[in-house]
């Protein structure tokens, strides 16, 4: 077979993306060419299976360097990025066997971690919803040991992660956090005796001994103390994690919605408001990114159902004008290239969320898809969102998940936007890609 060139390849990936589904996608699966994609206004650059372990979940940039958690493989791969067509591992740091450090936060020279159970491996799912319809202290029947807690490190030496303090958290441990820098972060956390992952403030103005000075749940999360759960069968309330902007918090919830916080006073976080859209849609609220500027935020629920089996799972954007009355104006265009539904587990995951550093725009919004890959919209008009471009990767040469029925599909996981329109994204069987923004 003749070489083809990357140009000629990316031509032939413009003219596969106007046919929909094209042969360059047929060939990329084969093997005959490059696992690039398809799509538009999406230029591939680089690819790295992080040595051997290509699951791979959340990822941030510092010193030209990227920190990527991983889903099954109990760690945290560190990569040079200095050239972003030619990745290098040049470091693993893990939290010990069934230790799941899948999320991270970097603020300068210091990167927080979660730590927690490695979940999938201590529990028999019968098939992936498993994991998303039972409650986190229902779904472990086979404990090992493992680290419970926020653990910080410094990174100053870019290919060393240097364990400087560790937050134990009796329970299953951290899901994710959100941190940019300054005193306090905002961890979704599980504690002994509680249901599920729930608000904790962190107070690190002692970087080496944080501490936990504030906490919010829902009501019927505290077993310990006999709050009675409401929940029906096939539902699950947790944090999946709060960003913040400012003195407020908005957080989601998974099939509990959406809520707003003042967090005034980080030891007392207060409710402003809650909303919460399951029913009538599925559930699942994943990553609540706020747009303070235009009193938006863009709400993203995590598909966790086999070939839409509970239907569409849905990004909206929510007005919040009225903070203590939000309300849903649109939802962001569903992927309608090809029948994404025969495909495995399809529907939103992840937003990238303007971080400082980082490209940051209350009109265009990026996102990734499980089976769609990556998905870019422009909100000018908060009530007409409309896709400005894609890029689908192919599928996995092979499933790392080991829940039965994952689907052998692509699960493009987080994606992390830089000011030049690089584009790193993770995919949690597939390792992680590089590409160029171009619209």
């Amino acid at each position: 077979m003749a070489k083809i060139s990357r140009r000629d390849y990316g031509k032939g990936l413009l003219g596969a993306a106007a046919l929909g589904r094209g042969s360059a996608l047929l060939a990329a699966q084969e093997g005959a060419i490059p696992p690039e994609g398809i799509g538009q206004h999406f230029r591939h650059l680089g690819y790295s299976d992080m040595a051997g372990r290509p699951d791979s979940v959340q990822v941030m940039l510092n010193r030209q360097h990227l920190y990527v958690g991983h889903m099954f493989s109990n760690g945290v791969t560190i990569l040079d990025a200095a050239d972003p067509r030619k990745l290098k591992p040049v470091g693993f740091f893990t939290g010990g066997d069934y230790t799941r450090t899948h999320h991270l936060q970097t603020s300068g020279d210091l990167l927080l971690l979660a730590n927690g159970a490695n979940i999938v491996a201590m529990q028999s799912y019968d098939s992936i919803r498993g994991y998303f319809e039972n409650t986190l202290a229902d779904s472990i029947t086979n404990r090992k040991k493992f680290r419970s807690g926020l653990s910080i490190h410094d990174i100053s030496r870019p290919a060393e992660m240097r364990e400087i303090a560790f937050l134990e958290m009796p329970g299953l441990g951290v899901n994710r956090l959100f941190w940019t820098g300054g005193r306090y972060a905002a961890v979704a956390a599980h504690f002994d005796g509680f249901t599920d992952h729930f608000l904790c403030m962190v107070d690190l103005q002692n970087i080496s001994k944080p501490e936990i000075v504030g906490r919010w749940w829902m009501p019927g999360m505290n077993r310990a103390a006999g709050e009675p759960s409401t929940l029906p069968p096939g539902r699950r309330v947790a944090l999946h994690h709060m960003i913040t902007s400012g003195n407020r918090g908005y957080g989601a919830w998974r099939d509990g919605g959406f809520t707003v916080h003042d967090l005034s006073d980080p030891t007392k976080p207060k409710l402003i408001s809650h909303i919460n859209w399951c029913p009538p849609f599925p559930g699942g609220t994943h990553t609540p990114l706020p747009l303070p500027g235009r009193k938006l935020a863009v709400v993203a629920d995590e598909a966790n159902a086999e070939k839409c089996a509970k239907g569409m799972f849905c990004t909206f954007v929510v007005d919040l004008r009225a903070e203590e009355n939000p309300v849903t104006i649109s939802t962001l265009p569903s992927p309608r290239e090809r029948d994404f539904c025969t495909s495995g587990v399809f529907g939103p995951h992840n937003l990238h969320e303007n971080r400082p550093g980082t490209f940051q725009s209350e009109e265009t919004i990026f996102a990734t898809y499980n089976v769609a890959g990556v998905r870019v919209f422009d909100i000018k008009d908060a009530f007409a969102p409309r896709q400005l471009a894609y890029w689908v990767p192919p599928p996995p040469k092979k499933l790392i998940d080991p829940r039965p029925n994952a689907g052998l599909a692509a699960k493009s996981a987080d994606i992390l936007v830089t000011k030049d329109g690089l584009v790193y994204v993770t995919d949690w069987n597939a390792g992680l890609n590089v590409l160029q923004y171009e619209g």
